[in-house]
């Protein structure tokens, strides 16, 4: 689509309209930002069918925040890279797949380096880090947008608080591999993750097991174990270390080594969430450099682990030393299409945030709380944090999650909030 016909896609704010009326009530922008999950196609399929049926328009940003950020407000530019028009047959086409066919980014508009600036912004903005923020907001208005739904984790979502606090009518879907958005239960993606984790880790345990050795897998989850608790609760792993509790390598191999010897095939398994720490050490990253948000790329706690429980494993294993499987799941966990969870939770939050907008509601984060869908404020993602509740469910000692307390929990056991 030419950047021209933008100007005249802005009509009135949406209302619910009969399903043979076709004039056009009101402009939605939609937008995924952060790492790609599978369940990002669903929620866009369908926000997009809901809102087309009832009479609005849908305009899909292209590449989460980077899109509002390289328009060039100028008649007859070619902005395909940065926007699209949205219909029923593309979005249906897309649906079932994994990934974002709008694509993503990890653009930060409020600190967009140097480097990083469009060239025809270039003249005004040429700082070492740059507030682009009145540009998105003109951007917005240059495409007639009366709406905005972005989803992504923390960081694409903090943005869009910021937004908000612009006055920019937000309605916020969350997703992320980690679960870590603070206010629901439950992020589109960590389904996928957990069930190709365990499936990964049960596939693994063959080569594991012929060879009578320990297999350590880093999984996602910087600041928070979710990913790793949650296949080690459904009995993938022996073991987990995450980010909230600091661990004892020692402790660590004797309790691989007690495992593996326990285990009739000889081998013992642990999963090692990418932000875990030895005790005494910080984070370990794969470079210096930073993403917008301020995070170094982390990678490389698993082949440390690996290395230090071999090195070890003969004070343990009566002089003998254990050999090691090292496996890092990354993208193999967030690629491909999604399970069913990630087919359904997408379906009703994409339609939870329409039913929003046509309350002329905004400035929410549609979420899921004990198994009942809901929203909450969207500054919920700034104003706190979501964390394993290391006290309440996970053992220090044993390094594995609490196997206790059940009952009355979500699907998916860990809560939003501390208890």
């Amino acid at each position: 689509m030419k950047a021209g016909t933008a100007r005249h896609l802005r009509t009135d704010i949406c209302e619910p309209k009969a399903a043979n009326v076709k004039t056009k009530k009101g402009v939605i922008g939609i937008l995924t930002g952060g790492g790609d999950v599978p369940g990002l196609n669903p929620a866009i399929r369908a926000v997009t069918i809901r809102a087309l049926r009832e009479g609005c328009q849908v305009i899909g940003i292209r590449r989460g925040w980077a899109g509002l950020v390289d328009i060039v407000r100028e008649k007859d530019y070619d902005n395909s890279e940065n926007f699209q028009t949205l219909s029923e047959d593309l979005v249906n086409r897309t649906g079932r797949t994994g990934g974002t066919f709008l694509h993503t980014s990890r653009t930060n508009p409020s600190k967009v380096k140097k480097s990083s600036v469009p060239a025809h912004l270039q003249p005004a903005y040429n700082a070492e880090k740059n507030d682009l923020t009145a540009e998105v907001l003109k951007n917005l208005d240059w495409l007639g947008i009366d709406y905005l739904i972005p989803i992504g984790g923390d960081d694409t979502l903090s943005y869009g608080v910021r937004l908000y606090q612009e006055g920019v009518k937000v309605v916020a879907i969350p997703k992320t591999m980690d679960n870590d958005v603070p206010g629901t239960d439950y992020c589109i993606g960590f389904s996928t993750c957990v069930t190709r984790t365990i499936s990964m880790t049960n596939s693994l345990r063959t080569s594991a097991g012929s060879h009578e050795r320990f297999m350590v897998l880093e999984v996602f989850g910087r600041y928070a174990g979710f990913t790793a608790m949650l296949p080690t609760m459904a009995g993938a792993a022996n073991r987990c270390v995450i980010p909230e509790h600091k661990f004892d390598i020692e402790r660590l191999t004797e309790l691989l080594v007690s495992d593996r010897q326990k285990n009739p095939n000889r081998y013992s398994v642990v999963l090692v969430s990418e932000g875990a720490t030895f005790q005494g050490a910080e984070m370990v990253f794969e470079a210096e450099t930073t993403d917008a948000f301020g995070h170094k790329k982390l990678g490389g706690i698993g082949d440390l682990v690996s290395e230090k429980v071999k090195e070890l494993s003969p004070k343990y294993n009566n002089g003998k030393t254990v050999d090691v499987i090292s496996q890092k799941l990354g993208y193999l966990v967030r690629c491909g299409d999604p399970d069913a969870i990630d087919s359904i939770v997408p379906m009703a939050y994409g339609n939870i945030a329409l039913d929003l907008l046509l309350g002329k509601i905004h400035g929410r984060l549609v979420v899921l709380r004990n198994g009942r869908y809901d929203n909450v404020a969207i500054d919920t993602v700034t104003a706190s944090k979501k964390f394993v509740n290391v006290k309440e469910q996970y053992n220090v000692d044993r390094l594995r999650p609490q196997y206790k307390s059940f009952e009355k929990k979500p699907l998916f056991i860990l809560t939003s909030e501390m208890e």
